[in-house]
């Protein structure tokens, strides 16, 4: 155990408790004075209504605004207003590590109004006012009051498991907190008496007031008499965290391996980050369900033809298939399965278990990379890590595929069903798995980008001011590979859950981005596109910076895509709220939300930009980087006197493509062609000059073949 910093904050936020005790008959006062903070710290009020009014509150919830997943120095600037606003005499805390934290995204303990019970918020306060008097005279009458108040409260919308955190925050020495991880920590027989591993094995659902109460006492029995590493609540709460951080750098370092960047990739921007869903049937029937659900995996079979990661392809595997098992089979949707397994599923992805073709029985979070495991079950020795984060039974919507595992991420309205059968079920466990991403800084971007430190902050100081930036430039310039690092670089990490990514064409429209009847089974029925839903997310989360990246963004009609909403994408009208075309709702862009579209300068199909768009973003032009400090650098490490003559041909040739009057600098072609992590060949230098450039020629030239011809040659020379 590390020195007692970590219970820096245990003083401040009893003594906050005490003082917030009094504006249980006074919160119009309270409101006030949560208000004024978050004005003097130029933040919103986090949202607790859906027009991000502020009209009741609990102490709980306000414990919430700072105990979720933000920044120490917004955690601090938070707690010096309520300081000064309380007369709190307790000095601020500077470090939070131990205490445990909401999802940004279900940080409320009551519903919105109109949703939750007339007496919901009410009744948290009488939850909170009876652990105070039970924490300071543990009598048989308050106690009762304090059962009677918690139970009544645990029936309510929006809480469960997260109402012993709260009072954990409140009184951290009385009561413990059962987040997940506590509940890990204290369930695994390294770290607990057995006995203890027994009864909290036993809670499948947030415990009663009796039962909450009960299983405090035992733990504090167990301190008193056990020989433990740890003396009360907070020191436990801490290693449950600090072994939690452990499984998370282990998490993000899988994840920064199965998603590290080839450079070369800059073109067609292979960074495949966002989360993909999966459906999966873990055995016969779901026979092996509860195993792995208790030992947190998922696994598929075929132990008999060994470590999955051996075989260089598909074929390979069909082939072992035969061999070990029947040669008469094809194995030609086994192979595939288990080739997605190892090589296309990864940390962070989602997936849904199914029980035969009518039920799903589960839903959790990848945290690991492909394993195998040669002692594990006899058939099972292919798995993953998983944190398992819903168990029971679901009515599948419609007829399950038999495939153990698919990728459904395309079927965004299947997901989309699979996801709220989990969204409306109020009786299970909804925690959201917190994957610590990889950190993505301005040097990260400056090492990835080939773009001058000067052009970077030009790039950041537009996306502040405006919200809302284009990035143009002619073909292989990497705008798509920049968008996404630029948006990483805003957020600091490389959380893809915080970043979008759609294309425009012509046929795109508002039903396709904002919301509209669609096609169903059962006739039309009203979905929401992207955008409604990635601002929807955003809004619950207004303190974190969220990106939406548009792709060949002068492609669309952008007056007929937005419809209504083209006005609400400017800077200062950001959270002002318009009535929806398809819906009686009143709908706005969150602050938090930036735009970034990309477009190329050398598409000769596109009408000139109208003035609506012009006025609503900022233009950035990206130029071919052959002469930035990154890719001199990068053409040194290639040391390949063939791919320097190419290139030297190649800058030729954009001043040939400059100077040409039908075509100029918005046509040069861009450095992203030649980069890559491979070693440079003479088949790669013949690839990517009969391929990619030569082609582009021809487009450009089309009317001047004998051109075309004379370059090809100058190229295909310059790597003789």
């Amino acid at each position: 155990m590390e020195s007692k910093e970590y219970l820096g904050w245990v003083n401040f936020y009893m003594e906050l408790a005490d003082k917030l005790l009094p504006y249980k008959k006074d919160r119009k006062t309270l409101i006030e004075k949560i208000k004024k903070i978050f004005n003097d710290i130029n933040k919103n009020v986090p949202k607790i209504e859906p027009d991000n009014t502020i009209i009741d509150i609990d102490p709980f919830t306000l414990f919430g605004f700072f105990n979720k997943q933000i920044t120490n120095s917004n955690k601090i600037a938070i707690l010096q207003g309520f300081a000064s606003e309380l007369s709190i005499n307790t000095p601020v805390p500077t470090s939070f590590k131990g205490v445990p934290e909401l999802n940004n995204q279900n940080a409320n303990f009551f519903r919105f109004n109109g949703e939750r019970g007339e007496n919901d918020i009410e009744n948290l306060w009488a939850v909170f006012a009876a652990a105070l008097k039970y924490s300071n005279n543990r009598s048989d009458i308050n106690k009762q009051e304090f059962i009677n108040a918690y139970d009544i409260a645990l029936k309510q919308k929006g809480v469960r498991w997260n109402i012993t955190m709260a009072l954990y925050w409140i009184r951290p020495y009385e009561y413990i907190s059962l987040d997940g991880n506590t509940r890990e920590y204290i369930t695994n027989p390294k770290n607990v008496p057995i006995n203890l591993i027994e009864k909290i094995g036993k809670l499948k659902n947030a415990p009663s007031g009796k039962e909450y109460l009960s299983l405090n006492d035992l733990i504090h029995l167990i301190l008193e008499k056990e020989s433990c590493s740890y003396k009360n609540f907070p020191e436990i709460s801490y290693l449950a965290w600090e072994s939690s951080q452990k499984e998370k750098k282990e998490s993000a370092e899988a994840i920064n391996e199965n998603t590290r960047v080839n450079v070369g990739e800059a073109i067609g921007d292979k960074d495949i980050s966002s989360v993909h869903y999966w459906i999966y049937s873990p055995g016969n029937n779901a026979d092996m369900w509860e195993t792995f659900y208790n030992k947190g995996v998922m696994a598929i079979g075929w132990g008999k033809i060994g470590n999955l990661s051996a075989f260089s392809n598909k074929d390979e595997m069909k082939e072992k298939m035969k061999e070990c098992i029947d040669p008469t089979l094809s194995y030609k949707n086994s192979a595939h399965a288990t080739w997605q397994f190892v090589h296309d599923m990864k940390p962070g992805d989602i997936v849904f278990v199914k029980k035969g073709m009518h039920h799903i029985v589960g839903k959790g979070t990848v945290l690991s990379n492909y394993i195998f495991n040669d002692d594990f079950d006899d058939n099972y020795k292919n798995f993953r890590k998983m944190k398992w984060t819903h168990k029971g039974d679901w009515t599948h919507p419609g007829q399950a595929v038999m495939k153990t595992l698919t990728d459904i991420t395309p079927y965004t309205d299947y997901v989309e069903k699979l996801n709220e059968l989990f969204d409306d079920d109020l009786d299970e466990e909804r925690e959201e798995v917190e994957i610590q991403y990889t950190e993505y800084t301005e040097n990260d971007f400056l090492s990835e980008v080939y773009i001058s430190e000067d052009n970077y902050y030009q790039l950041m100081n537009l996306l502040e001011n405006k919200k809302n930036i284009i990035l143009q430039g002619a073909p292989g310039v990497g705008k798509t590979f920049a968008a996404k690092r630029l948006a990483y670089s805003k957020i600091g990490v490389k959380d893809p859950n915080r970043v979008m990514m759609v294309q425009f064409h012509q046929s795109y429209s508002y039903e396709d981005f904002i919301i509209g009847f669609r096609p169903s089974p059962s006739g039309f029925e009203l979905k929401k596109g992207p955008f409604y839903t990635f601002c929807k997310k955003a809004e619950q989360d207004l303190e974190n910076d969220y990106f939406f990246i548009i792709d060949e963004i002068n492609r669309g009609n952008l007056s007929k895509i937005f419809g209504e909403l083209f006005m609400l994408i400017e800077k200062d009208k950001r959270g002002v709220s318009l009535q929806l075309l398809y819906s009686d709702e009143q709908f706005s862009v969150p602050k938090n939300v930036y735009i970034i579209g990309m477009m190329n300068t050398a598409d000769r199909s596109l009408a000139i930009l109208d003035y609506a768009l012009r006025r609503r973003f900022a233009f950035f032009e990206f130029l071919p980087a052959f002469e930035t400090e990154g890719f001199i650098k990068y053409r040194q490490n290639k040391n390949s006197y063939k791919f320097d003559n190419l290139i030297e041909t190649i800058k030729q040739l954009n001043t040939a493509i400059e100077n040409d009057e039908s075509l100029g600098h918005g046509f040069c072609i861009g450095h992203s062609y030649f980069c890559t992590e491979k070693e440079i060949s003479d088949e790669w230098l013949e690839s990517v000059i009969n391929y990619e450039i030569i082609p582009l020629l021809n487009e450009y030239w089309f009317d001047d073949p004998s051109k075309v011809k004379a370059w090809a040659n100058k190229l295909k020379e310059a790597i003789r």
